[in-house]
C-alpha cells in the first residue's frame, strides 16, 4: 500500500489498486477470458440460481428438486471450492489474467471432493460409519484441498490454524497433560471431518447455505442497481452543508451502506473514494480522514436489518429467530454510530473546520427543527400507512390478500419510477474539487423505489414472521424484477428508446448474480474451514478443557475473562475473517463465559456473549498491523496505514466499550425492558452515555476538557450505562423464593420474561457446584386453557425444561437438546436450590440518571463560561 504524501498520489493508479484490493479480498483477483472466464462466470451464475431455488418454496410446491440439508451443504461447498481454485490464484504475485493447467485439475478434484456427500449420498447413507477406501481417500484429499483453497482465499493464518487443529486431533496422546486426549486415527479423523455433519459440513456451512448466501446476493444486487450511490447522494444532500460535513456523510452513508455491503473493505472503497479526499480538503487531514471512513465502514456489519455473515450464524448458535437478533443489535449499533457522528463533530470543532458547501437559503433554528420534525413525522406516517394497509387487506381479503397487495406494490413501484423519470438521474460520483450540495427532496425522491426490496425484507421478517432465508428470497425476487424493469420503464416514461435500457437492465442483473456468488466464495470456504476447527473440538473434547483453562487465566474474575476473550478475538482477527473468528470464539469461548458467569452468580444472556464476540471480531478489520479496511482507507488518503489504524482504534473505542456494558446490563440489548417508559429511559440514557464517552475520549465538549472533566465524563458515562451497579449496592436485584414456588412463578411471568434460578449439582469432574441460570419463557400457545401449576409446566416445557417437583424441592428431570434452556446452562439431574424473582422493594435504578444529568449540566455551564472567556480573549487579541 502506498504511504506517500497525498499530493504525489496518482488518482487513476489508486483507483486501480483499490479495485484490485476489493477483487482480491471479496471476489478473488483472477480476471481471465476464454473458456476459463466463461466457466467462472457461468458457474457463479449457476450457483446463485441454485441458492435461489433452494431458498424458495418452489421445490416443495412442485415436489421437485428438493435437497436435504446435507446434500445442499455438500453441493454448496463443492461449488465454492471449484470456483475458489478458478477465482483465486496460487500466489499474490501470480498473473491475474492467466489460468495455469494445474488450477483446472485442482478445481475439478476439489469440486468432486466437496460435493462427494451429494454425489454419493444414498450409498453413504446405506453404510453409515463403515467408510470404504474410496471414502477415506476422497475425505483426505478434500481436507488438503480445502486448506489450500483457504490459504488462497483467506490467507495463510486461517489455513495454518486449520492444520494445527488437525494435528492436535492426531497427536493427542503425545501432548502435555493439560492438552492431552485419546487421539484419533487418520481414518477416524477424516471420516469425522468429511463424511458426517460434525466437521466441515456442520452448522456453519449450513448457515452459509440457508441464510448468508441469499443476503450477500441481495446486497450485491442492491449495489449493482445503484442503491449504494443513492444512499451516498442522499447523505450528501442531508449533511454535506454541515460543519465537518464530509465526515458526517461518511458516518451516515456507511451506516446505510451496511445494507448493501457487509464487506468492510468494499464499504471503505465505495464511499471513501469520495469522502476521504473531501475530508482532507475540509481540514481533517489524511490520517483522520482514513480513520473516520474505516471506523464507520467496519461498523456497517453490526447495523440491522442486514448485518455481517456472523449475525446469521447466531440464529443457530443462540437458537433465536433473526428478528430477535435485529432487536438485540439495534440499540448498540445505533448509539455506536451516534457516538461516531458526535466524534467527527468534536473533531471539526477542535480543528476549526467550517462548512464546505452552501446550506442554501438561510433558515432559522425553528424552521430547521420544523423541517426535521415534518420529515420524521412524514416517514412515521408512511410506515404506519403501509403497515395498516397491509394488515387491513389481509384481514378483509383473506387468501386473495397476496394478489391485492402485490397489485398495490406494483402500482407504488410504477408511481415512484414515474417520479424518478420526471427528473434527471442522480450523478454517479461527487465533485471532489468543487463539491456542490444536492437538493434534498429531489435527491430523496429520485430513488425511493430502491427502498421497496428492503421494505419487503423487513415486512416478511417482522409482520409475516417468515424465516430469514425465505424473507431474503422474496426481497431478492423483487430486486431482480426491479433490476430488469427499472431502466426500461424509466426510458418509457421519458419517451426514449427502450431497447438499450432492456439490454442494460439484463446486463446489470446477470452481473449482480455473478458478483454475489463470487463474493460468497471466501465466506463459504471460511465456514467450511471453521467447521473443520469445530469438528476437531468436538472430536477431542477440547471445549470441556477450555472452562478450566479460562478460569485459571482469569483467576475466576468475570471481567478478566471478558478481557481475555476480547484479546483472543483481536489476535485471531489478525489472520482470520470475521465469520471464521466468530465461529471459533462462539464454539470455544461463549459457553465458557456463560458457565463461569453462572458459577459467579452472574446471569449473562447467551446473546450478549455472542454479540460480544461478534463486536470484537469485526474490530480486527481496524486494528493494525493487518486491518484490511485500514489499508484500503490509507491507499485512498495516501497516508501511512499503521498511523491510520492507530487513529481508527481511537475512534473505535466507543464501539469497544459497548460489549462490556451490555454483558453486565442486558437492558442495552433490549432484554427485560418493561413498557414504553422504560424503553425511552434505556434508549435516552444509552445514547447520552455514548456521547459523553465520545467527549471523554476526545477531551472536548464545548471547549477542551480538563482531566478532572474527563474523569467526570467517564463517571457520567458509567452512571448512564450501568445505573444498576449503583442500585445493587443499595438493594439487591432479586429476592429468593423456595423451589416449591417454581411452577407458580413460571405461570405468572410475563411473555419473554426470564426465569432465574440457582441450581446445585455435580459437574463432570465430580465437583459440587452452584450456579445461577436464566431462560426466557414463551407465552402459552393460543387456545391453551392451562392455569396454575399446569400453565407453569407448559411454559417450562416450551423453553425445553421438564421439572420434577417433590414437596418443597424441585429437580430438573430433562433438558431438551438444542433448547434455550440447554444453551443457557440448565443441567439435567441438578436440583433447583431456589428461584430468584425481581425485588419489589428495590427502587428504580434509573434514579441515578438524575445525579448524572446534574453533573453533566454543571460541566456544560462551566465549559460555556470558559468558551465565552476564550472567545472574548480572541476578540481582544484581534482588536489589539
Amino acid at each position: 500500500m502506498s504511504t506517500t504524501a497525498s499530493s504525489s498520489v496518482d488518482p487513476q493508479q489508486t483507483n486501480a489498486n483499490l479495485e484490485q484490493l476489493v477483487a482480491d479480498v471479496d471476489r478473488g483477483g483472477r480476471n481471465v477470458g476464454g473458456i476459463t472466464g466463461a466457466v467462472l462466470f457461468l458457474g457463479a451464475i449457476a450457483w446463485s440460481l441454485f441458492q435461489l431455488w433452494y431458498a424458495s418454496p418452489l421445490p416443495f410446491s412442485l415436489n421437485f428438486g428438493i435437497f436435504n440439508d446435507t446434500e445442499a451443504r455438500a453441493l454448496h461447498l463443492g461449488i465454492a471450492m471449484f470456483l475458489g481454485y478458478l477465482a483465486y490464484p496460487a500466489r499474490k504475485s501470480s498473473p491475474r489474467d492467466q489460468m495455469p493447467w494445474y488450477d483446472w485439475v485442482l478445481a475439478l478434484i476439489a469440486g468432486f471432493c466437496g460435493a462427494y456427500l451429494f454425489l454419493f449420498y444414498n450409498q453413504l447413507a446405506s453404510r453409515p460409519g463403515i467408510p470404504t477406501a474410496l471414502d477415506i481417500g476422497v475425505a483426505a484429499v478434500g481436507l488438503v484441498l480445502l486448506l489450500e483453497v483457504t490459504r488462497r482465499a483467506l490467507g495463510a493464518p486461517m489455513a495454518v490454524l486449520g492444520a494445527v487443529f488437525i494435528l492436535y486431533s492426531l497427536l493427542g496422546p503425545w501432548l502435555p497433560d493439560a492438552l492431552a486426549h485419546r487421539g484419533a486415527s487418520v481414518e477416524r479423523l477424516v471420516s469425522h471431518m468429511w463424511l458426517t455433519t460434525e466437521g466441515v459440513y456442520g452448522v456453519a456451512l449450513g448457515v452459509s447455505v440457508s441464510y448468508i448466501f441469499i443476503f450477500v446476493l441481495l446486497g450485491s444486487l442492491l449495489d449493482r442497481c445503484g442503491a449504494g450511490n443513492y444512499m451516498m447522494q442522499v447523505s450528501f444532500a442531508l449533511l454535506g452543508h454541515l460543519r465537518g460535513g464530509p465526515a458526517k456523510v461518511a458516518v451516515v452513508s456507511s451506516a446505510v451502506n451496511g445494507i448493501v455491503s457487509a464487506s468492510s473493505v468494499a464499504n471503505v472503497v465505495t464511499g471513501g473514494i469520495f469522502t476521504i479526499p473531501l475530508m482532507k480538503r475540509a481540514g481533517y487531514g489524511g490520517i483522520r480522514a482514513g480513520a473516520i471512513e474505516t471506523a464507520s465502514s467496519v461498523n456497517g456489519q453490526i447495523m440491522p436489518p442486514v448485518m455481517g455473515a456472523a449475525a446469521f450464524l447466531m440464529i443457530e448458535y443462540v437458537g433465536i429467530p433473526y428478528t430477535d437478533i435485529i432487536r438485540h443489535a439495534l440499540l448498540p449499533a445505533t448509539i455506536s454510530y451516534v457516538a461516531l457522528f458526535y466524534i467527527v463533530h468534536l473533531e471539526a470543532l477542535q480543528l476549526g473546520i467550517q462548512p464546505m458547501m452552501s446550506a442554501g437559503k438561510p433558515r432559522t433554528l425553528l424552521q430547521r427543527m420544523a423541517g426535521w420534525g415534518m420529515g420524521t413525522a412524514g416517514s412515521l406516517i408512511v410506515m404506519g400507512l403501509v403497515y395498516w394497509i397491509g394488515v387491513g387487506v389481509q384481514a378483509v381479503a383473506g387468501d386473495a390478500a397476496i394478489w391485492i397487495l402485490t397489485g398495490l406494490l406494483v402500482a407504488l413501484y410504477l408511481w415512484l419510477l414515474r417520479i424518478a423519470a420526471s427528473h434527471p438521474d442522480l450523478p454517479t460520483d461527487i465533485n471532489i474539487t468543487n463539491p456542490v450540495r444536492p437538493e434534498t427532496w429531489p435527491t430523496v425522491r429520485a430513488g425511493l423505489y430502491f427502498l421497496i426490496p428492503i421494505g419487503i425484507l423487513v415486512w416478511c421478517l417482522t409482520v409475516e414472521q417468515l424465516s430469514a432465508g425465505l424473507s431474503a428470497f422474496w426481497a431478492v425476487v423483487s430486486m431482480l424484477v426491479q433490476m430488469l424493469t427499472q431502466r426500461p420503464l424509466i426510458a418509457w416514461f421519458r419517451k426514449q428508446p427502450m431497447a438499450p435500457a432492456v439490454g442494460t437492465g439484463w446486463s446489470e442483473t446477470v452481473t449482480g448474480l455473478q458478483e454475489g456468488a463470487r463474493n460468497m466464495i471466501g465466506i463459504a470456504i471460511a465456514c467450511g474451514t471453521a467447521g473443520l476447527i469445530v469438528g476437531a473440538i468436538t472430536l477431542t473434547g477440547l471445549g470441556l478443557r477450555m472452562t478450566a483453562f479460562v478460569e485459571l487465566v482469569s483467576m475466576g474474575s468475570v471481567l478478566g475473562m471478558l478481557f481475555f476473550t476480547a484479546a483472543v478475538c483481536l489476535i485471531l482477527g489478525l489472520g482470520m475473517p470475521t465469520t471464521a473468528n466468530y465461529i471459533l470464539m462462539a464454539t470455544l469461548m461463549a459457553p465458557v463465559v456463560v458457565e463461569l458467569g453462572a458459577q459467579s452468580g452472574l446471569v449473562i444472556p447467551l446473546i450478549a456473549v455472542h454479540m460480544f464476540v461478534f463486536y470484537y471480531g469485526i474490530m480486527a478489520d481496524i486494528t493494525p498491523p493487518v486491518g484490511l479496511a485500514t489499508f484500503a482507507a490509507a491507499a485512498i488518503s495516501g497516508e501511512d496505514p499503521i498511523k491510520t489504524g492507530i487513529q481508527g482504534v481511537t475512534y473505535a473505542m466507543r464501539t469497544a466499550v459497548l460489549p462490556f456494558m451490555f454483558i453486565f446490563n442486558p437492558l442495552l440489548l433490549l432484554i427485560d425492558v418493561e413498557g414504553w417508559g422504560e424503553l425511552v429511559l434505556v434508549v435516552g440514557g444509552a445514547t447520552l452515555a455514548s456521547l459523553t464517552f465520545a467527549a471523554a475520549t476526545m477531551r472536548w465538549m464545548r471547549v477542551k476538557a480538563t482531566w478532572l472533566e474527563v474523569a467526570l465524563l467517564l463517571l457520567v458515562t458509567f452512571m448512564l450505562f450501568r445505573p444498576d451497579w449503583f442500585m445493587n449496592h443499595i438493594a439487591p436485584k432479586y429476592e429468593s423464593r423456595p423451589a416449591a414456588e417454581l411452577l407458580k412463578i413460571a405461570a405468572d411471568m410475563p411473555e419473554r420474561g426470564r426465569l432465574v434460578a440457582v441450581l446445585s449439582g455435580m459437574n463432570l469432574e465430580g465437583d459440587e457446584l452452584e450456579k445461577t441460570v436464566a431462560v426466557p419463557l414463551p407465552a402459552l400457545p393460543e387456545g391453551s386453557a392451562a392455569t396454575g401449576d399446569a400453565a407453569g409446566l407448559q411454559r417450562l416445557s416450551a423453553a425445553g425444561l421438564t421439572v420434577m417437583a417433590m414437596g418443597d424441592q424441585a429437580q430438573i428431570a430433562a433438558v431438551r437438546f438444542g433448547s434455550q434452556a440447554r444453551r443457557a446452562g440448565w443441567e439435567q439431574g441438578w436440583d433447583i436450590a431456589r428461584v430468584l424473582v425481581p425485588n419489589p422493594a428495590r427502587p428504580s435504578e434509573f434514579w441515578f440518571y438524575i445525579p448524572a444529568l446534574l453533573i453533566l449540566a454543571l460541566m456544560w455551564v462551566a465549559q460555556g463560561r470558559r468558551q465565552k472567556k476564550q472567545t472574548a480573549g480572541a476578540v481582544r487579541g484581534l482588536g489589539s
